[in-house]
């Protein structure tokens, strides 16, 4: 198959956006965004067995490569609205990129967000996505932005997708079902667009859970230049990991990433309208901490021996 047919096959949506002007099929795409927004960009590379198992299902690889861009513009509170792709393949598999380019389409479209171009070529398979999203002028968040006595919060529950892995490389044993659904938490996590556009002008900062709590939290720190102090008690494991030992648990929640929800920081006074947004939604909402005046230093309540700082591409 030529590369241009295979564009056209598996990678031309329409009708485009009408904010598009031009898309997919010339040198670059042409959009256009409103005078009082600001435009919000991400780029995020997925290797084959690095950031995702050699035997995952093209579907879940489709998926999950836009998921954790648009996971960024969800800790930045924007809006999705365009993207583009950069596809090395081994070869021309026509099976592979049927549901590969159906797992990206079935996300793009509950997320809408709208695909404007990109570049495919031959070698070992990865996927490089750039998301663009927008937000109002001065509204976007950061993680620059925790004062000393905010509340520490994550959504969801941490740790799943990193058991998911464990099982996957069968280092850990679970129930069958316990083990489907964290090899699915894996595969398909959900980025929180929802929560992120509604923390604009409620979170003091923000960011998403990528490599792990401990490690995201760390940065966090740093850009804001405070502390931390975390209570395990707090920190949301679902019904699969309350079943391992605490300790193995913790380790899974603190450190290994993938996670993929939000870590957000916000003043007291907000505490209501959070424990509200909570009782509205099906998202669970966690207060795990409170923001310290030492700067760059996490405390956790619970000893861990030898416990990594999170993922690293380069260790």
């Amino acid at each position: 198959m030529h590369e241009f047919d295979l564009i056209q096959q598996y990678f031309t949506w329409t009708p485009a956006p009408k904010e598009v002007r031009v898309s997919v099929g010339d040198d670059a795409a042409i959009v256009q965004v409103a005078p009082n927004e600001e435009l919000i960009i991400s780029v995020d590379t997925l290797v084959n067995g690095v950031h995702f198992p050699l035997d995952t299902p093209a579907h879940a690889i489709g998926y999950k490569a836009l998921a954790v861009n648009l996971s960024d513009l969800a800790a930045m509170g924007a809006r999705p609205r365009w993207f583009t792709l950069a596809l090395t393949l081994p070869k021309v598999d026509q099976s592979w990129l049927e549901e590969f380019s159906r797992g990206l389409k079935a996300l793009a479209s509950q997320a809408g967000i709208f695909l404007i171009g990109g570049d495919t070529t031959r070698g070992p398979l990865s996927m490089t996505i750039q998301v663009m999203g927008t937000a109002p002028k001065q509204q976007a968040l950061l993680r620059s932005g925790a004062q000393v006595g905010d509340l520490i919060f994550v959504s969801g529950h941490l740790g799943d997708a990193a058991a998911g892995l464990a099982v996957a490389q069968e280092r850990l044993s679970l129930a069958n079902e316990d083990a489907k659904y964290c090899i699915n938490r894996l595969n398909y996590p959900t980025p929180r667009i929802d929560l992120g556009t509604w923390l604009r002008g409620r979170a003091s900062s923000c960011m998403d859970i990528s490599d792990g709590l401990v490690a995201d939290l760390k940065h966090l720190l740093k850009r804001s230049q405070v502390g931390a102090k975390l209570y395990h008690q707090q920190i949301p494991l679902s019904p699969a990991l309350q079943k391992l030992n605490l300790s193995t648990a913790l380790s899974f929640a603190l450190t290994g990433g993938d996670d993929y929800e939000l870590l957000f920081t916000a003043p007291k006074s907000f505490l209501a309208e959070i424990e509200n947004y909570q009782s509205t939604s099906p998202l669970a909402l966690s207060c795990i901490g409170e923001i310290t005046s030492k700067i760059a230093e996490l405390s956790i309540d619970y000893e861990l021996v030898n416990l990594p700082d999170g993922y690293n591409h380069f260790q």
